[in-house]
């Protein structure tokens, strides 16, 4: 069995994103260390997305949606247009329906991703080929901004925080998740033990995942108020 620390971000900001002279997204970022191959995982993504049988792995990413469109429906408001980062197959899409969402605007690297991405017949549904880290929509622009199971691929996770703030209205949620913690923690123990022993060391074959302490405080830096951090532990027979 190998865990999964899911971390479903709540984030409810007011009016003071106005007043925020101290949040400058011009700065740099070339400090960040890339330590994923985004072309290789845009590449990744497409091949899994054209899989035949890629609906026989969707049972993971289909039941995190679900839990976290119960979330939206946990705001009592209707969100005119809404905007789903690194939306995949659709899994979040396939489950909105017209009383919550008016428009929905989908955004993947993963050009294949987005040609076979699912959506609610009755919403009309835009799709944008995207990084998550640089979205291409003017500031204000989305009443609600969702992401699930797509932030933990990113290199520059403050900054991509930072995109998804700009993006969205004052007074607006935000509303993700992401592996983080503990996540495969026996899967990445074996392979250490194993690789150990045979090769007399070892390298990294899982990614590394963020610490549960940190979101927190990068939600504070990227100008998130009023910001909910849950935690849920998993198990995923392998």
């Amino acid at each position: 069995m190998s865990r999964l620390s899911l971390v479903t971000q709540y984030v409810y900001y007011t009016q003071l994103k106005r007043r925020a002279p101290w949040l400058d997204y011009r700065r740099g970022y070339s400090d960040v260390v890339n330590v994923f191959d985004r072309k290789a995982k845009r590449s990744q993504k497409n091949r899994a997305a054209c899989h035949p049988q890629a609906a026989m792995y969707n049972y993971l990413k289909n039941e995190v949606a679900t839990q976290l469109i119960d979330r939206v429906a946990d705001v009592s408001r209707f969100f005119p247009t809404a905007l789903d980062v690194g939306c995949g197959r659709g899994h979040l899409a396939s489950q909105l329906s017209r009383d919550l969402v008016g428009t929905l605007y989908q955004c993947d690297s993963a050009e294949n991703a987005l040609l076979v991405s699912s959506s609610a017949p009755e919403i009309p549904t835009y799709r944008v080929i995207a990084d998550e880290e640089f979205l291409p929509f003017k500031d204000d622009s989305f009443d609600i901004v969702l992401s699930s199971l797509s932030l933990h691929w990113v290199n520059d996770l403050p900054h991509a925080l930072k995109e998804m703030y700009r993006v969205i209205k004052p007074d607006a949620p935000a509303i993700g998740c992401l592996f983080a913690g503990d996540t495969l923690f026996e899967l990445r123990c074996s392979l250490q033990l194993a690789e150990t022993e045979r090769e007399g060391g070892f390298s990294p074959h899982i990614s590394p995942f963020t610490e549960m302490k940190d979101l927190g405080g990068l939600l504070g830096r990227a100008g998130y108020t009023l910001t909910t951090v849950r935690w849920s532990n998993g198990k995923l027979p392998v």
